[in-house]
């Protein structure tokens, strides 16, 4: 990253990786190109998951190429009287496959259901006995990441 100052050390990008709720996946799509798609996610432990439909646009993108990028904005605010924005984000890059193994999707929708609905066991036990065969779970591994913050929020701190 070319503003040094700027960037955010990975402590702090795992801790926006673990309270965010969306980001942007972007694959390489139909003719080479980009595809990109707001998207739920959940983080664990060198992993991001997402559930999705087991055919379309996005599982063929992924078929056809293995390397994705996760973006997610933590932070921006807008500042129009100084023509910027306090902005934090944080990119990873990485390895994208459909988690083949029952076990892991297991996990990884248990995941996802604790983070968007906790304290619903139950609740989440239904759900995924009633959707489990008909739904795709999709890791990336990251491989790289980097954080970045406003030169301005630097300077506050």
């Amino acid at each position: 990253m070319r503003r040094k100052r700027q960037l955010l050390p990975e402590s702090e990008c795992i801790d926006i990786l673990h309270r965010a709720t969306s980001g942007t996946l972007a694959l390489l799509g139909d003719n080479n190109y980009p595809y990109a798609l707001p998207i739920s996610f959940v983080f664990d432990n060198g992993y991001i998951y997402f559930h999705s439909a087991k055919t379309g646009h996005k599982i063929d993108a992924i078929i056809n190429c293995n390397k994705a990028s996760f973006c997610i904005i933590d932070q921006d605010d807008v500042k129009p009287k100084e023509f910027t924005t306090y902005f934090r984000s944080v990119i990873t890059f990485g390895h994208i496959s459909i988690v083949e193994s029952e076990e892991e999707k297991l996990k990884a929708l248990k995941l996802l259901g604790n983070k968007y609905n906790p304290n619903d066991d139950e609740g989440l036990k239904k759900e995924i006995n009633k959707d489990f065969s008909h739904v795709a779970i999709i890791r990336l591994g990251i491989e790289h990441m980097t954080g970045k913050e406003a030169i301005e929020i630097v300077r506050m701190k």
